[in-house]
């Protein structure tokens, strides 16, 4: 049967404007404003709605295999699908981690088996992903996965970094990098800032960060590997990335909600405010924000990260590290960043779903006729508050919690099939 989206606002051609959207057997068969329906047509009225290519997301962690207790692949992707998510890069953070061809095909077993939306594991730069010792097999492995990383953890010697590149390099592969220089924590756990100062914290400083990416810059000038930055959090790192791109070196970054909308002094004395690299100050918020206006910051990503209850119960000090955002981020950006007049919608929607589809190759960076019906239908209009414990994830831990946000996904269409759908749509 064929299925009639009718009355949206469609992002098509770059801009938004009033379409209906026929989907056939998993793909776009039409684009305009007035389809008529038939009496074989599946139709929904997305009236006060808006139709974008699903968000794709290129840093979440799912948990499986070896960490089902705080994410399973089941209940990872359907977060990401109410969420609004068609696409998402899993991290290595796993039980065994992925750095043999059976360690990571134990993973894509389990997301075939479960996953409701698209799934591209990330393969660990090294054995056991300690960001030391032994490299991966980069060629055995390169087929099956996204890139590699050792998320989590900060390549720690520069010649090991130089020869990871060199051989992702040879095989055509990227490298996304968590920057972290271990030396340089000193037993912080949130930003050496204000807040720490004030409330006798440790803190992190921000060249802990900007100084391991410096050092990769430079063999990324070396060795020409393909290089994506993680969650970049300081003005910094912006300011490092921008001189890079400037250069034409293949470089690309990431930063996260909570990143882009929260300072340090907006901390509480609670685990969800936790994450690493830590919220930073409001110049540094402010840096994020021009980085992503003027495009030296590609994509937004949630790092998606979820703990069980008892792990972020501990306080700002002894909390493991992440939060969760797949069911937050749109809302919470368009409520911070959209609606101020920040950033346009247009902007948004390009940072979540279409830069990452087009930069890494996942398809469908337009609703148009002949691509492949991965879609979201947005509200960008309604209000609610954020309330946890009506997540689909099994991590509850959010730094927005409570917040009166505006708008939110109401369906996920993947291969032209819902595989999510809010009880405010209407059939």
């Amino acid at each position: 049967m064929k299925q009639l989206l009718k009355n949206g606002m469609v992002f098509h051609g770059g801009r938004i404007s009033r379409q209906d959207v026929l989907l056939d057997n998993g793909v776009i068969a039409e684009v305009s404003p007035a389809i008529v329906p038939q009496a074989e047509y599946s139709v929904t009225d997305c009236s006060g709605l808006m139709i974008v290519p699903g968000f794709a997301d290129v840093h979440v962690h799912l948990r499986e295999p070896g960490f089902s207790v705080k994410e399973t692949v089941a209940t990872g992707t359907m977060a990401a699908a109410a969420g609004g998510y068609t696409v998402v890069c899993a991290m290595p953070n796993l039980n065994p981690a992925p750095d043999t061809v059976e360690h990571l095909q134990q993973q894509l077993d389990i997301i075939r088996r479960d996953a409701v939306i698209r799934v591209l594991p990330y393969a660990s730069i090294t054995i056991g992903q300690k960001g030391e010792g032994e490299l991966v097999d980069f060629a055995a492995l390169k087929d099956m996965c996204f890139a590699f990383s050792d998320d989590g953890k900060g390549v720690q010697r520069e010649e090991l970094m130089r020869e990871a590149m060199k051989r992702v390099h040879a095989v055509g592969s990227m490298i996304a990098a968590h920057c972290e220089v271990d030396e340089l924590l000193k037993g912080g756990y949130i930003h050496d800032g204000e807040y720490a100062k004030l409330h006798g914290h440790r803190g992190i400083c921000s060249e802990s960060e900007w100084g391991q990416i410096a050092r990769d810059i430079e063999l990324v000038r070396e060795t020409g590997c393909r290089y994506h930055v993680c969650h970049i959090s300081c003005k910094e790192s912006v300011e490092i990335i921008r001189k890079a791109k400037a250069e034409g070196l293949p470089v690309t970054c990431e930063t996260g909600p909570h990143y882009l909308t929260m300072c340090d002094m907006d901390l509480q004395e609670d685990g969800r405010f936790k994450m690493n690299p830590p919220i930073r100050s409001a110049e540094d918020r402010d840096a994020l924000v021009q980085g992503l206006i003027d495009g030296t910051i590609d994509v937004i990503a949630t790092d998606h990260a979820p703990h069980t209850a008892e792990e972020k119960s501990r306080g700002l000090e002894k909390s493991l590290m992440g939060v969760v955002g797949l069911e937050t981020a749109f809302a919470v950006l368009n409520e911070k960043l959209v609606k101020t007049g920040v950033i346009s919608m247009e902007t948004l929607i390009e940072k979540m779903a279409i830069a990452p589809r087009r930069i890494f190759g996942f398809g469908t960076t337009d609703v148009a006729v002949g691509e492949k019906a991965d879609l979201a239908v947005l509200d960008t209009e309604t209000q609610y508050t954020v309330d946890p414990e009506q997540f689909l994830s099994k991590g509850h831990a959010t730094p927005f919690a409570g917040w009166t946000v505006c708008g939110g996904n109401r369906m996920t269409i993947v291969d032209g099939r819902i595989v999510w759908q809010s009880s405010l749509i209407e059939k």
